[in-house]
């Protein structure tokens, strides 16, 4: 018995006399398009929605990133504008001898952690983009000797920590200081979670410059060193 398809067909044609050959092609093509047509919407379906889901994963790649940007932005410390500042600094201190290899030579004493075991400390004032302000040059020593940082100062260097007095209105909070920690070749160091040191280095923490600067350095929140 011939299926529904060609039930509609002798419906839709009364007046035409199909042979049994003929009645099975045209239920037989009628069949195939039908079938065709399925596999057309189903290509379809499927390619909306792959690009659908293409769609919905670089939307979601832009917002990860742009909240990232927004993090860094927000951040006290470790942002873009920090760290070019921290590198504009560290050229003025380099050609004022306050680093690098051909440093300015001064009297060594003993410190205390987090600075150092023997320190060194030059303060003057520098400009910055037309600002100029107090600096504090604090040189941080791996060695139990006095002597031996005297003799070879850069030898037993291991890591510079800086406060520059910028413009007001940078931190009102803080006495308005920039801070930042090098490493001997100039280089910003980081903190664990990998944000560069400079900046307001640790603002509204429990530990860290500032907290340890406020705990310990007065008004000014300057630090020689710790007994």
């Amino acid at each position: 018995m011939p299926d529904s398809i060609g039930e509609g067909w002798r419906r839709a044609l009364p007046h035409m006399v199909l042979s049994n050959r003929d009645w099975w092609r045209a239920s037989s093509s009628l069949h195939s398009g039908y079938c065709q047509k399925n596999n057309w919407e189903d290509d379809m379906k499927r390619t909306v929605a792959t690009g659908l889901a293409i769609a919905a994963g670089v939307a979601l790649t832009a917002v990860a990133s742009n909240t990232s940007q927004i993090k860094a932005q927000e951040a006290p410390f470790g942002d873009p504008d920090s760290i070019g500042y921290a590198e504009t600094l560290w050229r003025v201190m380099e050609e004022a001898r306050l680093v690098g290899d051909d440093t300015i030579k001064v009297r060594p004493f003993e410190g205390s952690d987090p600075h150092g075991t023997v320190q060194e400390v030059l303060a003057t004032t520098a400009t910055i983009a037309g600002h100029t302000g107090r600096l504090v040059v604090k040189r941080n020593h791996a060695s139990d000797s006095i002597d031996a940082v005297y003799d070879d100062p850069i030898g037993n260097l291991d890591a510079i920590t800086i406060m520059f007095k910028r413009e007001e209105g940078y931190d009102p909070e803080n006495q308005n200081w920039f801070w930042a920690k090098y490493l001997p070749d100039g280089e910003l160091d980081q903190n664990e979670a990998g944000m560069h040191l400079a900046g307001r280095v640790a603002k509204g923490m429990d530990s860290g410059c500032i907290a340890c600067h406020t705990a310990t350095g007065g008004e000014d929140l300057e630090v020689l060193t710790l007994n």
